[in-house]
């Protein structure tokens, strides 16, 4: 069982990496980036208590508007979607 997991995370990694262009995975990880932050923000809210809790409301709430405008970013860039977004300059 684990050697079909790891084959086919292999084969998707490899995949990505020879198929996506670099723009693309430059977006990709800063999505990962700050889905690891506002995990992390999450998870020291619940271990350490929300005194502050504006603080963390607007840290979180930021963290997850980033990522909204992110994968946006990262839909209207991707070329197999250029004919949807054809009024876009593709300067951004």
């Amino acid at each position: 069982m684990s050697d079909k997991v790891s084959s086919a995370i292999q084969k998707l990694w490899t995949s990505y990496s020879k198929n996506t262009p670099q723009s693309l995975q430059l977006i990709d990880t800063y999505l990962v980036f700050i889905l690891f932050s506002g995990v992390f923000q999450f998870v020291h809210c619940v271990l350490v208590g929300t005194f502050p809790y504006n603080a963390f409301l607007a840290g979180f709430i930021s963290t997850v508007g980033s990522f909204v405008l992110a994968a946006n970013l990262r839909i209207q860039t991707n070329p197999d979607n250029a004919g949807e977004f054809k009024s876009i300059s593709p300067e951004r």
